[in-house]
């Protein structure tokens, strides 16, 4: 196995159990170790960290499989690192309130790189490191013992895969392709799910509780469903009992599937209504006409890229959580939502917390989101923690 050794001063991060080194904590490599191959981290004064996968393209020179130094990554081990991360969800088996759910979530289980979340009988997977893409063949045969299902279907077509040196690749990769549309179960709601061509893997899973958390909310209201893609929070709230949802998207193919969804749960089309635009601009056009709602989701895309690009984001959503806080009526509720890693919860309440004040509106903090509990957080890896989110009403 071929040694990597940290600069001096340069082991704090691993000693703290956090998955990621940069090249630029790197001293030396001893040999030329190919993307994706297992190697052996030793600080400066020649301590064994650990063991992890290398990937010469990416900036995010190793990425941590184990802190035991002694372990060996083979296929047992992969194979283990597969099914512990699908033990821990037999809770959303027993249970029975979805059939749709996250089965391996990257870093926080021990396997930085891969994503696999369940539809119903098939899985769809994203392999976005070289580590990952390196154990395929093991990984794939893992899911079909320790998963059983009709299909395993691949959706590494995100650009996080060019940083690693891979090219992008959609595809069967064991058992029958999924069908165009597979239906799942959520709470009580149904939806079609697009694994094919839809937004991640198909559906934003991690959003599952936020959605619950929405119903309590909706009975009775005029809800805005910003951003709504396929329509997840707006169907969950006319489900509820909302009077009417208005769900606002660019995407017309996601607007059609939202129109789907609504009428597989035999929801009152009529009460809903679906708009194709740009949401900044659309929102702006609703405050100019005197529109307003009870409430209000904004669940916008990654706005943050790169920490380049961090407070052109912040001043995004900024933006967009003003035009949301104008349009709520008295004691009316927002919803909203920050899925940038690079924005932090902190750096999030800041800016909502900037609107408020910009709109003239007392607002209160409900309570805090995040990702549902099936997609985990390393306790020393806060990156994972992407998703975050206020509930808050505004007077």
């Amino acid at each position: 196995m071929t040694d990597i050794t940290l600069h001096p001063h340069r082991d704090f991060s691993v000693l703290r159990r956090h998955p990621w080194i940069f090249s630029g904590a790197i001293a030396r490599v001893d040999g030329a170790p190919a993307a994706g191959e297992a190697v052996r981290v030793l600080s400066s004064d020649g301590a064994v960290l650990g063991v992890g996968a290398f990937s010469p393209a990416s900036q995010i020179r190793v990425r941590m499989w184990t802190f035991d130094g002694g372990q060996t990554v083979d296929e047992a081990f992969v194979r283990d690192r597969v099914a512990r991360a699908v033990g821990a969800r037999a809770l959303f088996v027993a249970e029975d309130a979805t059939d749709a759910y996250r089965l391996v979530n990257a870093e926080a289980d021990g396997v930085p790189g891969l994503v696999v979340d369940r539809y119903g009988e098939w899985l769809s997977c994203q392999f976005t490191t070289a580590g990952a893409e390196r154990w395929k063949k093991e990984i794939v045969s893992a899911l079909q013992t320790y998963s059983p299902c009709r299909g395993i279907y691949e959706r590494s077509d995100v650009d996080v895969r060019e940083h690693e040196g891979l090219a992008p690749f959609t595809g069967v990769l064991a058992g029958e392709a999924p069908p165009e549309r597979i239906g799942i179960v959520e709470n009580g709601c149904r939806y079609l799910v697009d694994v094919r061509e839809g937004h991640k893997t198909g559906f934003y899973l991690d959003q599952r509780d936020n959605r619950e958390l929405i119903k309590r909310h909706a009975n009775g209201c005029d809800v805005l469903n910003a951003f709504s893609y396929t329509g997840g929070f707006g169907i969950a709230a006319v489900v509820a009992g909302a009077a009417s949802v208005t769900h606002v998207d660019l995407s017309g193919a996601a607007l059609e599937l939202a129109k789907a969804n609504t009428a597989l749960n035999t929801c009152h089309v009529g009460a809903s209504s679906f708009l194709q635009g740009n949401v900044f601009e659309v929102l702006r056009a609703f405050r100019d006409a005197g529109r307003s709602f009870d409430l209000v989701v904004l669940d916008p895309p990654k706005f943050a890229e790169s920490k380049g690009s961090l407070m052109k984001a912040a001043r995004g959503y900024k933006d967009i959580n003003l035009l949301g806080i104008k349009l709520l009526r008295p004691g009316g509720v927002l919803a909203t939502f920050s899925c940038s890693g690079l924005m932090t919860p902190e750096l999030f309440h800041k800016v909502v917390s900037d609107a408020a004040v910009d709109a003239k509106r007392d607002i209160q903090v409900l309570r805090r989101l995040q990702q549902a509990e099936d997609h985990p957080e390393g306790l020393c890896f806060p990156e994972g923690l992407y998703l975050k989110g206020l509930l808050c009403r505004a007077w």
